[in-house]
């Protein structure tokens, strides 16, 4: 330790150091708006004018220090024409981790215009469960295509996944699997890896079989290099080994990492032998998919919408949801039609009609998101259902009468009438507590009889809540006005 008089003098000498030293520290982007895990703006129109002027330095330069993922980004977000020049330019440098990346609504693209040399290096440098994602989205000659680059073992492994079921766990699974015999000790496995050299180039657990390849358990890499050598690989196991079979469910699997917090799983068959294994991070895609499935359904465009699809592709997705809501739409003006004489006398109704049916669907939304989200993540159960549904109509009673409140206070300054205010806070009242219900039941009935909630929920939802509204709102114009 330096004496006091030895130290350097930090106070009236320095000013001028500090101040160089803080004029080189990085400085914050001036543009705010710029997001730090996305190409930028500026990036990208280098990229084009790159590919615009067909310049393969210059974009290499701009590509090299990327990202496989927002090399991806970039040639989603490139226009058919110029995404095309991209591919003659630079479809050589495009290897396994970018086109494993790939939205898969262009995949098929991007794998047509690869030269073949360049497709079998890229294949070759995917794990078997990220070709399979590939194939499944190919069409057959693309998929010969894909196979044919493979070594034989692995187009094995690839064509045995591709006879599970879609959706399924054998089709998530990989098949490079680190096993060890259940005798083993702790130095035998280290020696093993450090030997071993076809390895997966990521791993998190060495799985433990027995001679007919059952799977006993399983060690995390972090507990098999903090064990002494002798140790034995069953005395040191995780208490999450978790085996699934490989016809389950995708959806179940992902919920299953959410819930136990796995990391990676093996895989079995129908015999109980291992297969493979899943990794966290094709559990968190299959849930990343499954809320952006529910999202796209929810909102009834399509469960495949893309921001790269085209015109055509996208108005075909969107046509068949717009014409169910007109059918339902004109159900609705049906029921309005038959309180015509009523809005032709009282035309301060046609004014409010509109509020009434607007609650009405907006509470029946909110109580539907949370419903479908609920079925989704597994925790709206049997053993809960009636409390929910309960908790959910007495919100709705609430709500309503806090609405009413207000309507019918609106409605008598506005049209000064004491029972017309008292018609539109009973409708309110009504409408939304057959919202909040239709909200919770129609998605689980659905369920019940086998249909998707999150893609046919919202057309019956918002009928119910408008019929309902209007006939409410109308029926009792006509009894307490007329």
């Amino acid at each position: 330790m330096q004496d006091d008089d030895q130290r350097p003098d930090l106070t009236a000498d320095q000013p001028e150091a500090v101040s160089e030293e803080k004029a080189a520290e990085p400085q914050p982007p001036e543009d705010d708006d710029e997001d730090d895990f996305t190409p930028s703006r500026v990036l990208l129109d280098q990229i084009r004018d790159a590919i615009d002027d067909e310049d393969p330095v210059r974009l290499n330069e701009l590509l090299d220090p990327m990202h496989a993922a927002d090399i991806a980004d970039v040639i989603e977000n490139l226009s058919p024409a110029r995404r095309r020049v991209f591919m003659s330019l630079w479809s050589g440098e495009i290897d396994g981790d970018i086109l494993s990346e790939i939205d898969e609504s262009i995949r098929d693209e991007v794998v047509e215009l690869m030269p073949k040399a360049a497709l079998a290096d890229a294949v070759r440098e995917m794990d078997s469960d990220d070709i399979v994602e590939l194939i499944e989205e190919l069409d057959e000659d693309e998929q010969k295509k894909v196979l044919a680059a493979l070594d034989e073992s692995d187009r094995a492994a690839v064509e045995q996944s591709l006879t599970y079921p879609e959706y399924s766990a054998g089709r998530m699974m990989q098949s490079e699997v680190v096993t060890a015999p259940e005798h083993w000790t702790v130095g035998d496995t280290i020696d093993y890896l450090r030997s071993e050299e076809d390895l997966p180039d990521q791993f998190y657990h060495v799985v433990l079989v027995d001679p007919r390849r059952h799977p006993a358990g399983y060690v995390a890499l972090g507990r098999l290099l903090g064990a002494r050598r002798e140790v034995l690989l069953r005395d040191i196991t995780e208490e999450s080994f978790r085996p699934i079979d490989a016809f389950a469910n995708e959806a179940d699997v992902a919920y299953a990492f959410n819930q136990y917090h796995l990391i990676s799983t093996p895989v079995v068959d129908e015999h109980d032998r291992l297969v493979g294994v899943i990794t966290i991070d094709d559990a968190m895609e299959v849930l990343d998919d499954e809320h952006e499935e529910d999202i796209l359904r929810l909102a009834g465009v399509g469960d495949e919408s893309s921001i790269s699809d085209t015109v055509v592709e996208t108005l075909w997705q969107r046509l068949p949801w717009l014409g169910v809501n007109l059918a339902t739409a004109i159900l609705a003006s049906f029921v309005i039609a038959m309180f015509e004489a009523t809005i032709s006398q009282i035309v301060a109704l046609a004014v409010l009609m509109p509020i009434v049916a607007s609650m009405g669907g907006n509470a029946g939304t909110q109580t539907l998101t949370v419903a479908v989200r609920a079925l989704a993540t597994k925790s709206l159960t049997g053993s809960n259902v009636w409390r929910v549904v309960g908790r959910e109509a007495v919100v709705g009673v609430l709500n309503g009468l806090c609405f009413a409140v207000v309507m019918g206070v609106v409605a008598w300054i506005w049209f000064d009438g004491l029972s017309l205010a008292w018609v539109i806070a009973i409708a309110m009242v009504v409408n939304l507590f057959v919202a909040a219900l239709a909200g919770i039941l129609v998605p689980l009935t659905l369920e019940k009889v086998g249909a998707d909630p999150a893609l046919a929920s919202g057309t019956f939802v918002t009928t119910v809540t408008d019929v309902v509204g209007f006939f409410a709102f109308l029926g009792l114009a006509q009894m307490v006005l007329l």
